[in-house]
C-alpha cells in the first residue's frame, strides 16, 4: 500500500525545521579556539583510536605543541585557528593539520577535517606515561 498518496504535501517551513533537525549535534559542540587552548594549555594530552593509544602531545603557551606516536620521536609545531578548526603544522610538515574538536564529560573528540572519513580520536585517560623526546638520532 502506498502511504506517500495519503500524506498531504510539505511546506516549506516544516522542511527546514526537519532539516534544521538533521544538523549534526557536533557541528554545535565544537569547542572555540579560545575554549581549546584553556583547556589544553599546560597540559600532555594522550589521545587514543580503537582502544590503543595513538600518540601524545604536549600544549604550551603562544599554540606551541610538540607530539609524538610514541616511537621516541618528537615533532615541534604550532596551533591557529582557522574558523572553528584547529590546525597544526609542524616542522617537517608546514601542510597545515585540520582538526575539530569537540569535549566530551570523558575528554575531547578530535575529528581530522582534511580526511572525515578517518577514525575519531579520543582523549585518553592518564596512562602515567611521560612524553619522552631524547632528540634526534645522533651517529645514524
Amino acid at each position: 500500500m502506498d502511504l506517500s498518496a495519503k500524506l498531504p504535501p510539505m511546506r516549506p517551513l516544516a522542511t527546514l525545521l526537519i532539516l534544521l533537525i538533521a544538523l549534526p549535534v557536533a557541528a554545535q559542540d565544537l569547542l572555540t579556539p579560545e575554549e581549546f587552548d584553556r583547556y589544553t594549555r599546560g597540559k600532555t594530552l594522550f589521545y587514543g583510536q580503537g582502544g590503543e593509544i595513538y600518540g601524545a602531545e604536549i600544549y604550551y603557551e603562544n599554540r606551541r605543541v610538540t607530539w609524538s606516536f610514541l616511537d621516541g620521536e618528537c615533532k615541534e609545531g604550532r596551533w591557529y585557528a582557522k574558523g572553528p578548526l584547529i590546525c597544526f603544522t609542524y616542522e617537517d610538515n608546514p601542510a597545515p593539520q585540520c582538526w575539530s574538536f569537540l569535549r566530551r564529560p570523558t575528554g575531547l573528540i578530535a575529528r581530522f577535517e582534511n580526511d572525515p572519513a578517518t577514525t575519531d580520536l579520543y582523549e585518553a585517560r592518564d596512562t602515567g606515561e611521560a612524553l619522552i623526546c631524547p632528540g634526534p638520532k645522533v651517529g645514524v
